[in-house]
């Protein structure tokens, strides 16, 4: 099994096979317009703007589940996206990617790859809040917060999940090595 065997929504509702992405690299990630992460958005879109033409695709799935920080419609949410970031990867409908609602993707991806803890400033203030929400959190794969973000290589195959404290300059590295 690989990411190609999934469908996602798309924002106007319909059905997108992840198989049309065959041959590129992916990076996956869920997201929140109101979250102290939010500014990874310019880094990411950075990153498409270096890397897109070389294979790459980054897949943006908004997730309202971690502090309500992705409010509004997948219109609104796209327009914030647009209008303040210039975000022009992909970005899908609004998704679940924890808990009995998780889209059948995140389910994939997270009983695929464990978590390896957060790093860098805000590793003590993020494992506070993943502590709250979830007492064994260092010992499952579930998403922790927004922003956490997979990198999946040109044949479907999870190569590494990095958490939102992860260096952005970490995951473009990461990225550059799979192009």
């Amino acid at each position: 099994m690989s990411v190609y065997d999934f469908t996602v929504r798309a924002q106007d509702g319909t059905e997108v096979a992840l198989s049309d992405c065959k041959g590129k690299v992916l990076l996956i990630v869920n997201t929140a317009t109101a979250c102290g992460f939010t500014p990874q958005y310019k880094e990411l879109q950075e990153i498409y703007d270096a890397c897109h033409e070389k294979g790459l695709e980054i897949l943006d799935f908004p997730c309202n589940q971690f502090g309500e920080q992705a409010p509004g419609s997948d219109e609104e949410i796209h327009t914030f996206c647009t209008g303040r970031f210039g975000i022009t990867f992909p970005q899908f409908s609004k998704i679940d990617v924890r808990g009995e609602n998780a889209d059948p993707l995140y389910k994939y991806l997270t009983e695929n790859t464990k978590f390896e803890g957060f790093n860098g400033p805000a590793a003590l203030i993020m494992n506070g809040v993943a502590k709250k929400m979830d007492k064994d959190f260092k010992n499952n794969g579930q998403i922790k917060w927004n922003f956490t973000k997979f990198l999946i290589d040109r044949e479907g195959n999870i190569v590494k999940r990095f958490e939102p404290t992860a260096s952005m300059e970490t995951v473009k590295e990461a990225v550059e090595a799979l192009l």
